[in-house]
């Protein structure tokens, strides 16, 4: 096409006005690209340094509380009575008090070793996860001695480069007549700084280089280890320091560990100490150089397509119709009447296009009615073309739906066919095993594998035979009252399992008010609630399953709406959803299984108790079944009487969850600070045949649920000195497994879900319930009973009878090893063997070999030589006595 004199007018024009404003815009955004670029960077290494000054900072006060919860323990307080080794119970002290320090080094990995330092830097106690003696001396003791601070911490670097951390708590006590505490030693804790080495070693950017310095410019920890011990000079040192008080990143050459140009940032932490972050400056700016010169070229390019771009614009909006316009009037003009323009936008080139047909058509009009009388035969013919061809639409429609129905009969039978064959096959290949082969192992687990599969072979037959009579239209319902709480409790009891093990919630929601009963076939209505509450739980990944419960006063009819946060179906698929034999599509049967007859019968179900199933969903959301029942009322039956209250939705109690029925004997800890609630709860514990101890605080409740053996703990989470939740982390992570039950005023759902999360097994809300409290208890004992069933069952087995004489075979062996390392005084060899006998003989009930191995253990640990050859001989005689029980 040639080019119009207006286009190259308009392109002259449209070039400088729009290549001047893109010139001072593009110069405007490389500015701000580069210098935000510049900011991010500063502001990524500024919060990476707070954080692991933050990290750090609660790794450190973390310990410092440990050590404040270990010096205020009562067993130490016990151990540094006055009259200790007057009454002559120094060795139970001191092996109660290295119990409390071995908790704590097992709760926390990373501490090394615990020693109690009298005031004269004497060690009293001393306790090391790798059995090393008690050090001499500390390097840093006389700073401790010098200062008044009742909390201390050190780094003291190793000669291989490794620095370790020691925190010291000085331990006082107050002279109740002058008023004035009395300094009674120091607990000295020396921890493996997992934290800081860990952290030096993360980094925002490559080729970060972290560290921490003391105040004399030695470097503690690197991220690189050969600078381990180094020094920095004096002046770079002063820079540092002056970094730290401005906060801010700035440029530094580290002369001392290269001549590189490196952006640092510096903060001062707890002791004097410096933790610093440096990255080469070229390194750091990398990425925003990139980025402007990437905007750059972004500039250039616009600069170059914009009036390019603007003037196809224009040329298509304008140009092109005027001259569409005008090669279509020639055409007219020569008596072409076939032109038609195309439809445009409804500007004013769009009227003059609309204009311009418009005439056209009026005179192709004129000339149709001229030839209309020549063409009557051809538009008869015409006619009944369509005729036959709109037949052969419909014949090929219902050949499709045929096909089609074919199609999901075969698919029905596959899916039948691997449906019912599945169970067979366990059902017949167990049955074969179990007759022809005499010594097959876990008889048991066979025929519970067969029954399982039979009660799924039956619900498949029952699937069937069941939408048959519905077809048949022979289907009975047998009506009857039914309590309409304790319907919806057995559908919870069901699908509350299924949920929980797919970690959903089940919430049930009863809207008030409900009849309390209704008339209708309770075998049914149960079918049909299982059915699609099963489904919503088995369609749903994650998230939530509810159920509704109301009633419909116009209708008189009950309500469940079943909804789920699944993976949910569209339209299609839910025009399909209620036909028999078919799921949503053949991905879901493949993904989740199933016949596809479930909702056809539930729809079916409900139709026959005078009601009906609907359903809304949307794919990716999840999806919301409707079930509506009638009440089935009539002259001969009561009026509905209706439950109004929140306290009337309670079911009939079970037995099973009742201290009546049951027989606990259980070491139950009470951690509850109040005096009142503490009288409360075991007056309630007490009337239930439960003597349990109490706690006044979290630090207590630890100290005693690591020395004790409790079946169940209470712990109320707002307390002083330390709070439920903190104890309950601590317990945890201390391996302790027992279940805990959270006594808490704020019931809120975010509240109750941050107790479950740090560890608590349950949550009870104050003001405390009877009867929550009752079934809490129940439940969880019988979980401790059906284990100690099981373990008790277990010592009478056989197989257990076996390996007890096993044991007894070996004896002979023990005794020998132990008189030999007695012979030879191999006092550390013969520590570990009297371990290992404790531990394996208390596993087979020999209470005297345990005893005495214990006695001797504790002994050899604290380094008592008095009595040790006396426990060496009790050891002895026990051993001999159970090999002579044996042989007689």
């Amino acid at each position: 096409m040639k080019t119009s004199k207006l286009s190259i007018r308009l392109l002259w024009y449209i070039t400088p006005l729009v290549i001047l404003p893109l010139l001072f815009l593009g110069g405007f955004t490389l500015t701000n690209v580069t210098n935000s670029t510049q900011k991010q960077a500063d502001l990524i290494m500024s919060r990476f340094v707070e954080q692991q000054q933050q990290k750090i900072f609660n790794y450190i006060d973390s310990f410092h509380s440990t050590a404040k919860l270990l010096s205020n323990s009562p067993v130490l307080s016990d151990f540094l009575a006055n009259d200790i080794s007057a009454n002559g119970n120094y060795t139970r002290k001191l092996g109660a008090l290295m119990d409390v320090f071995a908790s704590y080094s097992e709760a926390y990995p990373d501490i090394i070793s615990i020693n109690l330092v009298s005031a004269s830097g004497k060690s009293d106690a001393y306790y090391s996860n790798n059995l090393t003696t008690a050090p001499k001396s500390y390097p840093f003791f006389n700073r401790v001695l010098q200062s008044n601070l009742s909390t201390q911490q050190f780094m003291i670097q190793k000669d291989d480069g490794t620095t370790s951390l020691y925190f010291i708590q000085r331990i006082d006590s107050v002279d109740y007549y002058l008023k004035r505490p009395q300094q009674l030693g120091f607990i000295v804790i020396h921890i493996e700084p997992s934290i800081l080495n860990s952290s030096i070693l993360e980094a925002p950017y490559n080729n970060t280089l972290n560290l921490m310095l003391t105040k004399d410019g030695k470097i503690l920890f690197s991220s690189d280890y050969n600078m381990r011990g180094q020094y920095i000079s004096e002046y770079e040192l002063n820079q540092v320091h002056d970094l730290a008080d401005i906060g801010m990143l700035s440029t530094i050459e580290l002369s001392s560990i290269d001549k590189i140009e490196r952006m640092i940032f510096a903060v001062q932490m707890p002791g004097g100490y410096y933790y610093v972050s440096t990255i080469p400056k070229g390194v750091l700016y990398q990425s925003g150089k990139a980025i402007s010169l990437i905007t750059g070229l972004i500039v250039i390019i616009s600069i170059i397509t914009l009036p390019i771009l603007i003037f196809i614009v224009v040329r298509n909006l304008l140009l092109n119709p005027i001259e569409l316009l005008g090669a279509a009037s020639h055409r007219v003009g020569d008596g072409d009447l076939s032109v038609h323009l195309p439809a445009h936008t409804n500007d004013e080139v769009g009227v003059l296009f609309n204009d311009f047909n418009h005439m056209v058509n009026q005179i192709r009009h004129y000339q149709q009615q001229l030839e209309e009388y020549k063409h009557h035969l051809e538009d008869k013919v015409e006619s009944r073309t369509k005729a036959l061809e709109a037949m052969n639409s419909q014949l090929e429609l219902a050949i499709g739906q045929a096909e089609q129905a074919n199609q999901l009969k075969s698919r029905f039978l596959a899916n039948m066919s691997h449906e019912i064959r599945t169970p067979l096959t366990a059902i017949m290949g167990f049955t074969e095993q179990l007759l022809h082969n005499d010594k097959v192992a876990n008889d048991k687990q066979h025929l519970s594998t067969i029954l399982r599969n039979s009660k799924h072979l039956l619900e498949l037959i029952n699937n069937i035979l069941d939408l048959s009579k519905i077809e048949a239209e022979k289907l009975a319902v047998d009506l009857s009252a039914l309590n309409v709480v304790q319907l919806v409790h057995d559908i919870e009891s069901i699908i509350q399992p299924l949920a929980q093990e797919k970690q959903l919630t089940l919430n049930i929601d009863y809207q008030l008010p409900l009849p309390r009963t209704i008339y209708s076939d309770v075998t049914r209505l149960k079918q049909i609630l299982i059915n699609i509450a099963n489904n919503a739980v088995k369609f749903t990944e994650n998230g939530s399953v509810s159920v509704c419960v109301h009633y419909l006063q116009a209708s008189q009819k009950l309500e469940f709406v079943i909804k789920d946060t699944g993976i949910g179906m569209s339209e299609h698929q839910i025009e399909r959803v209620f036909k028999p034999f078919e799921q949503a599509d053949a991905t879901t049967t493949r993904r989740f299984g199933g016949t596809g007859l479930g909702l056809c019968i539930s729809k079916n179900l409900a139709l026959l108790l005078g009601g009906d199933v609907t359903l809304e969903s949307e794919v990716g959301v999840g999806s919301r079944f409707t079930i509506r029942v009638s009440c089935q009322l009539s002259d001969d039956q009561p009026m509905l009487e209706f439950l109004t209250q929140e306290s009337q939705l309670i079911p009939e109690k079970d037995p099973l969850l009742s201290f009546a029925t049951n027989n606990f004997e259980a070491n139950i800890l009470v951690a509850e600070d109040n005096p009142d609630n503490q009288l409360l709860i075991k007056l309630l514990l007490q009337t239930w045949g439960l003597e349990p101890d109490i706690a006044s605080n979290g630090a207590q409740a630890v100290e005693m649920a690591l020395v004790n053996d409790y079946q169940l703990i209470i712990m109320d989470m707002q307390m002083p000195v330390m709070g439920g939740l903190e104890a309950t982390k601590m317990l945890r992570h201390a391996a302790y497994d027992g279940p805990i039950i959270a006594l808490t005023a704020n019931v809120m759902n975010h509240d109750i879900g941050t107790y479950l999360e740090a560890g608590c097994n349950k949550a009870l809300a104050k003001p405390i319930d009877k009867d929550a409290l009752e079934n809490v208890l129940v439940s969880y004992l019988h979980l401790e009973k059906d284990n100690q069933n099981k373990w008790d069952s277990l010592l009478k087995s056989e197989k257990f009878q076996q390996i007890t004489d096993n044991y007894l075979a070996n004896l002979p062996t023990y005794l020998e090893e132990v008189k030999t390392l007695k012979h030879c005084n191999d006092w550390e060899a013969l520590r570990s063997i009297a371990h290992s006998i404790k531990g394996s003989s208390g596993c087979f009930n020999f209470d005297e070999i345990y005893h005495s191995a214990a006695a001797l253990e504790e002994n050899l640990k604290s380094n008592n030589k008095v009595p040790r050859d006396e426990l060496v001989n009790k050891l002895i005689a026990a051993i001999e006595q159970a090999i002579s029980g044996k042989v007689t």
